[in-house]
This record gives structure tokens, C-alpha cells and sequence, in this order.
């Protein structure tokens, strides 16, 4: 394990005594407040960003009657049982779980809220995802079950919210995040995805989506704007073939998009903590310390 897994983080939900999961340091969800935004993409990227910087990361799939998850991570080998106990799949050197990897590829998933609830706890307690750094959660869109279990069932280190410009899609990011606060859940960012378009011919830039949306919707909310992501047919390939743009064309601006989230991710963090006096040392200078990429059954 890297040094950042000995980080004393002591006022991070990780260390919090009798949770399900009390190895990993930062639990964060990743919400939109509508389906088509591209959060699910944006979750990959930003999960193989973390992990490319140097952390151990981990990535849940709890959008149930969607899991695109192992598809995008490229994950060819699915999770094992060990005991009584699953050990994750290896994606992109991330640890991956989701309902995919349980239900036929063109079997629809209809199940009420409290199948969802058991599936989704079902991934916190028989899961067995180690020590890790961060563990991302890919949320289906909207208000739903979902989010209320994980506030249930863990304590999230807070929450960000994936959206792309224009108004009919921020009034769903408000009331998302309005959710977020009705149960005391950190709003930790937006990122604005589909954010414009380079024209791959002449260099012309477009805002194809209006602009400056998601910038508008955190400074509503009083949170950090995280940063844009463009949209790329590069981006798109890299979910459809498992090859995520962060990992396969790492030099690339879309790419750097990316990496610059990840590093305002870790940097918000480390300031919420120096700010409660958790006495965190420097984000900064943990992320000069690489590791090797997670191996399978690591």
C-alpha cells in the first residue's frame, strides 16, 4: 500500500469506529440531477485520475438498473469470492463492484426501494475493499433511494454534482443538491460536463450546451466549481471501448481536464480538514509520491 494509506486522517469518515467500511478514508458520491450529463463517464475518469496521482481508489456501481460501470473500466476478469466475502474486480488498477457483474447483460433489473437498499448494503458489508484512499460511488441520476440509503449506511465525506450547461439541467442539479443538505451531506463541487467542443479541424471553440452553468449553480450553493470538462468524441470512445481518456491518452487536454478535478477533489479535502483541525499533512505533497497501479487480487 502507498504512504497515503498511513496519512493520519483521523477526522475523515474512514476512521470513524463501527461503520462497514473503516479502511477507507474518503467515501464520496457522484450525483447528477438528470440522466444524460455524462456522470458515469465523469466518475471513471475522475476514479483512474485519483489513482493515476498516486492513491488507492475504489469504485462502486450503485446506479442498479444501469450498472455501465465494468464496461467502461474495461474489467474483463469479475469480482471472486474469498470466505464468506466478495474481493472486488480490477479496473484500470481500481478496485470495481457493481450489479453488472450479477445480471445477464439484457436482463432489466426490477426491483422496489428495498431490494435496491439491500443490494446497495450488500456492497458496503460483504464487499471486501481493503484500505483505500478514496472510494467513489456512481449514483443514478435523480433524487431517488439511492442516495438516502448511502447516507444511512456510511458516512460520506461529502458529495459532488456532475452537469452540463444550460437551465433545463441545472434546476435538476439544484434540487439534487438541495437533497445532499436536507441530509447533512457535504456538497464538496460541481463539474460541468460537455462544458464546449474544439472543433478538431480548424481549432474553433464551441459552447454547444450554453456555458457557465455549473459555475452559476456553485456559486449558488456556496461550493466549489471544480472545473469544465469538454465534450470530446475521444471521451465517449474511451467509455464504449473501456479505455478511459485518463489512462490511454494521458498527454490529451481532455485528459488534463480530468487530472486538474482530481487535484481540486484532494485539495478541497485537505482544506476541509486543516479547516476542523484534523491536522492533515500537506495533499500537496502526498501527490509526489506515485505508487504502482493496483494488481488483481491485490
Amino acid at each position: 500500500m502507498a504512504e497515503q494509506g498511513s496519512s493520519n486522517t483521523s477526522g475523515s469518515p474512514g476512521h470513524q469506529e463501527g461503520h462497514m467500511l473503516p479502511g477507507v478514508k474518503h467515501i464520496i458520491a457522484v450525483s447528477s440531477g438528470k440522466g444524460g450529463v455524462g456522470k458515469s463517464t465523469v466518475t471513471v475518469n475522475l476514479s483512474v485520475a485519483l489513482q493515476k496521482l498516486g492513491y488507492a481508489v475504489g469504485l462502486m456501481d450503485a446506479d442498479i438498473y444501469g450498472p455501465n460501470i465494468p464496461m467502461m473500466m474495461g474489467v474483463t476478469v469479475p469480482p471472486v469470492k474469498e470466505g464468506e466475502r466478495i474481493h472486488p474486480a480490477d479496473g484500470q488498477g481500481v478496485k470495481v463492484m457493481s450489479m453488472g457483474f450479477f445480471v445477464p447483460e439484457d436482463t432489466p433489473v426490477v426491483w422496489r426501494g428495498p431490494m435496491v437498499h439491500g443490494a446497495i448494503q450488500q456492497f458496503f458489508r460483504d464487499v471486501n475493499w481493503g484500505e483505500l484512499d478514496f472510494l467513489l460511488i456512481d449514483l443514478p441520476p435523480g433524487t431517488g433511494d439511492v442516495p438516502l440509503t448511502l447516507s444511512q449506511l456510511v458516512p460520506l465525506t461529502g458529495a459532488i454534482t456532475v452537469t452540463t450547461p444550460q437551465e433545463v439541467a441545472l434546476s435538476d442539479v439544484r434540487k439534487g443538491m438541495m437533497m445532499f443538505q436536507k441530509v447533512n451531506v457535504p456538497l464538496l463541487g460541481v463539474i460541468e460536463n460537455m462544458s464546449y467542443f474544439v472543433c478538431g479541424h480548424c481549432g474553433e471553440r464551441s459552447e454547444i450546451f450554453s456555458s457557465g452553468g455549473g459555475e452559476r449553480a456553485a456559486q449558488k450553493f456556496a461550493v466549489p466549481f471544480l472545473g469544465r470538462i469538454p465534450i470530446d468524441p475521444a471521451i465517449r470512445e474511451g467509455g464504449d471501448s473501456g479505455k478511459p481518456i485518463v489512462i490511454h491518452q494521458p498527454s490529451s487536454p481532455q485528459a488534463q481536464a480530468f487530472l486538474q478535478i482530481a487535484q481540486a477533489v484532494v485539495d478541497q479535502l485537505a482544506q476541509s480538514e486543516k479547516d476542523q483541525g484534523g491536522g492533515v499533512p500537506s495533499m500537496a505533497n502526498l501527490l509526489k509520491k506515485i505508487k504502482e497501479p493496483l494488481q488483481p487480487g491485490s
